[in-house]
């Protein structure tokens, strides 16, 4: 790495500052995760980075290995695929149910991250705009009041987030995905289930799609 990640430790927890690191790539796949060498770069004691290690790997982040210690968890093409497959059926459930419990208040606050997204964009904010993309995503799942659908997709965002961070910094891929999360929030907030289940579907089917470019562009 030509930084420690530790930079960033002061600003968050432990589990924070390793899981960015790993959605950056500073970590990358198969690499392992040694604890001293994490409790020095990121300026934590040995059982915070057990702890966090730990937690990473309930994500599905880290994966732990009998007798090596921790290591990053790569997920395939395949995988990563699969758990947006996964993503679009309860998505689009959430959606729905969102379309039917949005109260004023909300669907404001959906409207303003719409905006936000759209200032990302024309700013040439790809960071950002993944940002507002997670959060999107997040509070349409808490607006729908399905917790066990939510509880599954946290999980997946975990195992799948380094794939959706390389996705958001492709250049063009927000531009495409811009008008998708939009009509996502224009049904909701409209109180069109059907339409709004179908504007996610739509949207995750563009995910699979720009998963399988990027790695057949990997691949020249």
């Amino acid at each position: 790495m030509s930084e420690s990640p530790g930079a960033d430790a002061a600003e968050g927890s432990v589990v924070d500052a390793i899981r960015d690191a790993i959605v950056r790539g500073e970590f990358v796949p198969n690499q392992r995760l040694v604890e001293a060498d994490l409790s020095a770069g990121f300026g934590a004691s040995r059982a915070s980075v057990r702890s966090a290690l730990i937690e990473l790997a309930n994500e599905g982040l880290v994966e732990r290995v009998q007798n090596r210690g921790a290591r990053v968890r790569a997920v395939s093409l395949e995988e990563a695929i699969e758990i947006s497959e996964v993503r679009m059926a309860l998505e689009s459930l959430c959606a729905a149910k969102a379309a039917e419990r949005i109260a004023q208040e909300e669907a404001t606050e959906l409207r303003r991250v719409g905006e936000m997204m759209k200032m990302a964009v024309n700013g040439m904010d790809p960071v950002g705009y993944s940002a507002l993309n997670e959060m999107l995503h997040r509070r349409v799942r808490e607006i729908s009041g399905q917790r066990t659908a939510a509880q599954v997709l946290q999980r997946l965002r975990g195992q799948n987030v380094r794939h959706q961070f390389r996705l958001a910094m492709r250049p063009g891929r927000p531009q495409v995905s811009l008008p998708e999360h939009l009509a996502i929030i224009d049904a909701i907030c409209s109180h069109h289930p059907v339409e709004a289940a179908a504007a996610m579907e739509k949207h995750l089917s563009s995910v699979i799609e720009a998963l399988r470019e990027a790695d057949a562009a990997s691949r020249l």
